[in-house]
């Protein structure tokens, strides 16, 4: 793929990372929210939540569902989420508005009960811990998506971390999208108007 294909313009003559499409509420994501420095336990909660919601998916699925997965889930209350109990599965895997998958809601839970054991006495571990993986920022951006990894070593490593502290559905590539989303890395392609 050529730079330029790497970019779309949208209807407001700015070029953009081309996977945004022509969808609105992407676009959106892509200018506000993706790449940008995230902080903060619970943020970063959310933020693992949904990015193992989307594996095996495309974001877009994920970001559309959004506020009905925060509203299903108390709005990510990690202490909340820990005390679901078998009623509360079987509403979730009832509940159209998320992604009705049991090993993700499963998977949910558990992840909750890993941020508590984290966080409980350490307020702000869980931001500490992903952070401490992230890379230094990088000399070049990348021109097209072929420059861009679906994982790299940082990744694979907060992932292992994550797993020896009891989380699921946190693989290297999943780390990896969580670590652009959340601003550890950025790869807003070069000529995008978000390329700083």
């Amino acid at each position: 793929m050529s730079e330029r294909e790497a970019l779309i313009t949208g209807p407001d003559s700015r070029a953009r990372c081309s996977w945004v499409g022509d969808d609105e509420q992407y676009r959106d994501y892509h200018d506000t929210e993706w790449g940008n420095p995230m902080r903060g336990d619970h943020k970063l909660f959310e933020k693992i939540m949904l990015e193992a919601f989307q594996a095996g998916l495309s974001w877009i699925t994920i970001l559309r569902r959004r506020e009905g997965i925060r509203d299903a889930f108390d709005q990510f209350d990690a202490a909340v989420i820990a005390n679901y109990g078998d009623e509360d599965v079987a509403r979730l895997l009832d509940d159209p508005r998320i992604i009705r998958n049991k090993l993700k809601v499963s998977a949910a839970i558990t992840n909750a009960h890993a941020t508590l054991e984290l966080t409980r006495d350490d307020p702000g571990a869980l931001d500490r811990l992903l952070w401490s993986f992230a890379p230094a920022p990088r000399t070049t951006r990348p021109a097209t998506f072929a420059d861009v990894p679906a994982t790299t070593a940082e990744s694979t490593a907060m992932s292992k971390a994550l797993k020896a502290r009891g989380f699921r559905f946190v693989g290297p590539t999943t780390m990896y999208a969580l670590m652009q989303s959340a601003g550890m890395v950025d790869d807003h392609l070069k000529g995008c108007w978000r390329a700083s």
